[in-house]
Parts: C-alpha cells; sequence; structure tokens
C-alpha cells in the first residue's frame, strides 16, 4: 500500500528538524515540507487551507472553531510557546508601569494574534487593565496595510481603529501617535533605536518567571492542524502526527542537553536548560492535553472574555478525540 503524500507547513526549530530531515516519519504518510514563517503559514493556511497538515495561530484557530467553521483539527502540539512579557513596548516617556495604560493608545499587528490575546491577559489578570480601557490601533509593523486574516466580530466596548493609509504602528509608536506596541515581534524602522521606547517590563524575565510561579502556566501560542477532511477520512493520522512530533522534540531535547559542543549559538546554554528543568519540570516544553490543561484553560477564558471566541469552548472539544490519550508500556 502506498503512503498518503502530504503538504507539512511549520517553522524550521530544533524540534521540528528530524521530521525535516526525515529522521523521524509519520507513520503512513510520505510527507512534503515546507518551512515558512508563522506570518505566511498562517495567513496561507487560513485564507485558502493550502496544507495539509500545518503550524497554525492558536487563537485563529480557536476564532474558527468555535464557529464550526475550522477546515483543520487541531492536535496538541505546540510547536510555539512563549511568556509575552517581552511583546509589550511602551513610549518610557509617557508609560512609567503597566496601570499606565488605561486610557492609551496600543498598536497591535492584528487583534486576535495569539501573543497578544496572552498579553492582554497579563496585563487583566495581574494589573486590572482590561482590552476596553485602551484603544487599539491595528496596523503593520514595518508594512502598511497589514489586514486582519480572519473576520472578527469584537464586543461593542472594544475600540479597534486602522493605522492610517501608508503607516505603520512602528513609525506611529516612534513619533509618539500611540503610547504602546504590542506584537510577536519588535518595533522595527526607527522606533528600534528611540531612546524613549523600551519593554514595559524593565527585567520581563523576573517577571514571567514570577508569573509562571504564581500560574503554573507557560503560554501556547501554536498548535497543529490536520485538514479535518483527511483526519475524517484516515483516523489514525492525527495520533500518528502526535507521535511523530512527539519523536522529534525528544530528539532535540537530547540533542541540546549534549554539552560536548552546543548546538544553540548561544552562551551559557546548559545553564539555562538546568535552570528551565529546575523551575518548570523535566518536561517542561510539553505537548499532550494533560499536562497543559491549565495554561489551555486559561488561553481559552480570555480568548472567549476578549470576544473573539463566539463561544466558550472546553478544552475537551479543542483537538482531535485520538490525541487525548496515547498510549502507554
Amino acid at each position: 500500500m502506498s503512503k498518503l503524500q502530504l503538504s507539512i507547513a511549520m517553522g524550521d526549530y530544533d524540534r521540528t528538524r528530524a521530521l525535516l530531515t526525515g529522521d523521524v516519519q509519520i507513520d503512513g504518510v510520505d510527507p512534503v515540507c515546507m518551512t515558512l514563517s508563522p506570518e505566511e503559514m498562517f495567513f496561507r493556511a487560513f485564507r485558502h487551507t493550502e496544507f495539509d497538515i500545518s503550524e497554525l495561530s492558536f487563537s485563529s484557530y480557536l476564532v474558527k472553531a468555535s464557529k464550526g467553521e475550522s477546515p483543520y483539527v487541531a492536535i496538541p502540539v505546540f510547536l510555539s510557546r512563549a511568556f509575552r512579557h517581552t511583546s509589550i513596548y511602551v513610549r518610557k516617556d509617557r508609560i512609567r508601569r503597566p496601570e499606565d495604560l488605561k486610557g492609551c493608545r496600543i498598536g497591535v499587528p492584528e487583534y486576535q494574534l495569539t501573543a497578544i490575546v496572552w498579553a492582554r491577559a497579563i496585563l487583566q489578570d495581574d494589573y486590572g487593565v482590561r482590552p476596553e480601557d485602551v484603544t487599539w490601533v491595528r496596523g503593520g509593523i514595518d508594512e502598511p496595510g497589514r489586514p486582519e486574516k480572519i473576520k472578527l466580530d469584537l464586543p461593542s466596548d472594544i475600540r479597534l481603529e486602522s493605522a492610517p493609509d501608508g503607516d505603520t504602528i512602528s513609525d506611529m509608536l516612534d513619533r509618539g501617535d500611540i503610547d504602546a506596541f504590542i506584537a510577536p515581534r519588535p518595533p522595527g524602522r526607527a522606533a528600534a533605536q528611540n531612546p524613549d521606547i523600551g519593554w514595559l517590563f524593565p527585567d520581563p524575565t523576573a517577571t514571567a518567571k514570577d508569573y509562571y510561579r504564581r500560574t503554573g502556566v507557560f503560554p501556547i501560542m501554536h498548535v497543529v492542524g490536520i485538514r479535518r477532511e483527511l483526519a475524517d477520512r484516515h483516523p489514525w493520522l492525527p495520533a500518528a502526527t502526535l507521535k511523530a512530533f512527539e519523536q522529534a522534540k525528544a530528539i532535540a531535547l537530547e540533542k541540546l542537553a549534549d554539552t560536548s559542543a552546543t548546538k544553540v549559538t548561544l552562551p551559557f546554554v546548559e545553564e539555562q536548560l538546568k535552570a528551565a528543568r529546575e523551575s518548570m519540570g523535566q518536561d517542561y516544553w510539553s505537548y499532550g492535553v494533560a499536562p497543559n490543561r491549565a495554561t489551555l484553560e486559561t488561553f481559552v477564558r480570555h480568548h472567549y472574555a476578549q470576544g473573539l471566541s463566539r463561544r466558550l469552548m472546553s478544552v475537551d472539544e479543542l483537538f482531535h478525540p485520538g490525541t487525548y490519550e496515547t498510549m502507554k508500556i
């Protein structure tokens, strides 16, 4: 029997590399792999369903799934995770503390981006700054005219404006037309050199570590989706895909722990790995629902509260049913 030839879009990470090199195979699949930026990958997946298996924005997936309109069904593979305290930039000549953001104008590349959902959750839960307390200005980070990739129906108390034609939120921040900026990437152009622009949190790493100690939440940015019609036709495919991504991550972690020659172009990798495991557990970048339930529940709750999900979804309906349990020996 021939294998399924499937297109797979994902980022080029250490945790996906074994799939890209062919050292790990998805059972029954002959893959055509593409490594793309998140912006291109998500735009093509949600606008045109171009890929059979794709890394997906968690927020965009929830927007679609809550309406029953998602062309993909997710599996609990979390290729991107990040504490988004480093994603909030402010005019330091105006904003001294998070509470100062009330009544301000904040630039975002898209209102529904996962990183921004998490940043709003942090601002609300820890500092009392609610989404309706600010004016949101949507525009490209470095290129004018960036669209919202999926249609949103936001609550009436959310103030969302578009950046002026030909303008970017980086340039607006540099000029002082907005007070803050939240995005997965830092501000560019002249804003990157402006001494009056910087992180909201002076030590975002320490703030994020305290957040994790208090909440146990390691924010999830991206999931992996399989075209729903494929998963329906081949019910073995979701579990086989989860298994392969788990194997690829295990190889990446094994190589990361090999200190004979560091695999990452950074100093102090051994110390950072030891610190992460001491504070977050041996499998600190876990896949699967059970070890991530608290993080998933937090995100689902805020996504709905921010007006992005049509209904409050249960964690038990987010992923393909064949991926909630895995075989153990």
